[in-house]
């Protein structure tokens, strides 16, 4: 039996479709699912219940147990192979010598479990501050010991821990503890000795008003020297010493006393921190006063710039300072600031898409100011609105209308439309279009012209180089002449007082040559049986003008023949 063989064409598809079969199964099968064995359950990791899981948290625990005198706990921060009453005095000794020779800087120290940037070399090893001996400079070390069931732990390194006696012994000056009355330190408020409470309600404002009294004394000094060298008894004491000054003054008063005297690491942290945020609020308050006298200064300098732009100018400079201060302070305390950033920005976005039409309206405003398209006092000719600018906000512009009618206008608005301002125009066009009878022969019409040019270039309110006085066009009943010039005034009323003279000069001009003004009027030629079929002027017509203004139109029988 002989098998038929397929045509080409359908050869053709069936290879393609069993290629295509080939390369789907090769798709699905990785995909087909199997069975899987279940995963192990991944050990839980145990927590130390000391705190020890970051650097951080070993220093704070080691210091939080030698203040309740626990050195039997404090001495389980400590990696020494010292047990029992050894232990225990060396943990005693460490928090001595840090209490009186750390340098206040724990909010630097990593709470990151795996440490701070580690070193290649000792990638255990955390260097939490250093401490200053007869010997040199010493590194407190913390590093990362594997404690079996508890994980890796940080404790203080066995280095740091060998060299704590010899510091121990370097340590002479008494702590102010020893040397302040013992109800002072004994009594405490929130566990915090009453001599630090006294220390911050009437230390720091005793401390600020003796910097007043400081301010009084150089400026009494200052000014006396200053009247006794000029010779001018009104002179005034000039103020020396503004409040940023006199804060910075206060905070370098609390940290050179801090650094003189003895005091325990957590006081001298605290002492620190009041340190920094009276410094940083002396600084923003410097710029934010910078900033200030700047606006005043460009308000001086510009007079014509806006105070409604340079006020906003200078609220997002303020509140970018205090903004730039907060973080700073978020820095400093160790908080990370992507996550803060990332939400603020995304915030920012939903504002600015909520009030899209305010701040659209603000950007106009600010575009309009800074280019000076519309000024208070100016008088514009908007789309449907024609009056004068009252007031140029931040959202909108205020307009009195010529009906004594106040129209707000948004700001983006405004700059989206034709704005046209009468007020800024330096001359005023004059250009008057006027008609001369047809009676007038070409004499008069030189005449009338000579007169007026004459006339326009006597006036010193015309600028001399824009004159143009010029015989335009023979009309459909008159001879039209086009008198072209610019007027210096100094508003629109005093242009259309001198207007007012030139018109009257030009009538006179024209009836002293001898012609007049033309108004509407036809002539008609007509033909009778006598004439031949010759044309024949009947009689001139003239439009006649009623009380009311308007014009009466020729009657045909102006036109007839009269009987007789």
């Amino acid at each position: 039996m002989k098998i038929p063989r397929w045509p080409l064409p359908c050869r053709s598809t069936l290879i393609f479709a069993v290629f295509l079969c080939f390369l789907c199964a090769l798709k699905v099968w990785p995909q087909i699912p199997t069975a899987k064995e279940p995963e192990a359950p991944k050990p839980e990791v145990p927590k130390d219940f000391l705190g020890r899981a970051t650097p951080r948290g070993a220093v704070l625990g080691f210091m939080a147990a030698a203040k309740k005198g626990n050195v039997e706990i404090a001495a389980l921060y400590l990696n020494t192979p010292l047990r029992g009453e050894d232990s225990q005095n060396l943990a005693r000794q460490l928090a001595v010598v840090l209490d009186r020779r750390f340098p206040a800087r724990l909010n630097q120290v990593s709470d990151n479990p795996e440490g701070s940037v580690p070193d290649p070399l000792h990638p255990d090893e955390d260097v939490i501050g250093t401490i200053d001996t007869e010997d040199g400079p010493l590194d407190v070390v913390l590093e990362r010991v594997d404690r079996g069931k508890l994980g890796k732990v940080w404790l203080f390194s066995r280095k740091t821990s060998d060299s704590i006696p010899r510091v121990f012994d370097e340590l002479n000056t008494p702590a102010i503890e020893e040397v302040l009355p013992k109800f002072l330190v004994n009594t405490r408020l929130a566990a915090i000795p009453l001599y630090e409470w006294l220390a911050v309600f009437i230390g720091i404002p005793l401390l600020y008003l003796l910097t007043g009294f400081l301010d009084r004394l150089l400026s009494w000094i200052v000014g006396a020297l200053r009247r006794r060298l000029q010779h001018d008894a009104t002179l005034k004491n000039p103020q020396l010493l503004r409040v940023p000054a006199r804060l910075v003054l206060v905070a370098l008063t609390i940290h050179l006393v801090a650094k003189r005297v003895s005091l325990p690491l957590l006081a001298r942290q605290f002492w620190a921190t009041v340190a920094l945020f009276v410094t940083v609020a002396a600084c923003i308050w410097f710029l934010l006063l910078i900033n200030g006298s700047a606006e005043n200064y460009v308000l001086k300098r510009r007079p014509n710039l806006s105070g409604s732009v340079l006020r906003l100018f200078r609220r997002v400079v303020d509140g970018l300072l205090l903004f730039a201060g907060f973080l700073f302070l978020l820095y400093h305390f160790g908080i990370d600031l992507t996550a803060a950033l990332a939400g603020l920005g995304v915030g920012g976005i939903a504002v600015a898409l909520a009030a899209q039409k305010t701040l659209e309206n603000v950007i106009g405003g600010v575009s309009l100011i800074a280019d000076q398209a519309v000024r208070v006092g100016d008088f514009l000719n908007l789309a449907d609105v024609q009056g004068t600018v009252v007031d140029v906000g931040l959202r909108s512009t205020r307009i009195r209308t010529l009906d004594r009618t106040v129209v707000s206008l948004p700001n983006a608005q405004i700059a989206g439309m034709r704005v046209e301002s009468l007020s800024a125009r330096d001359k005023f066009w004059f250009h008057p279009i006027f008609g001369l009878r047809y009676e007038t022969d070409a004499e008069q019409l030189r005449a009338v012209l000579d007169a007026i040019r004459a006339l326009l270039v006597q006036n010193q309110s015309v600028e001399p180089s824009s004159i143009r006085v010029r015989f335009i066009r023979i009309g459909a009943f008159s001879l039209d002449v086009e008198v072209f010039a610019y007027f210096y005034a100094c508003d629109w009323s005093h242009f259309l007082e001198i207007q007012e003279d030139i018109l009257f000069a030009i009538i006179s001009c024209v009836h002293d040559a001898g012609t007049s003004l033309a108004f509407p009027s036809q002539t008609l030629y007509m033909t009778d049986a006598t004439s031949n079929g010759v044309l024949r002027r009947a009689s001139d017509a003239h439009s006649v003008p009623h009380e009311d203004g308007s014009v009466k139109p020729p009657e045909v029988h102006d036109f007839l023949p009269r009987a007789g």
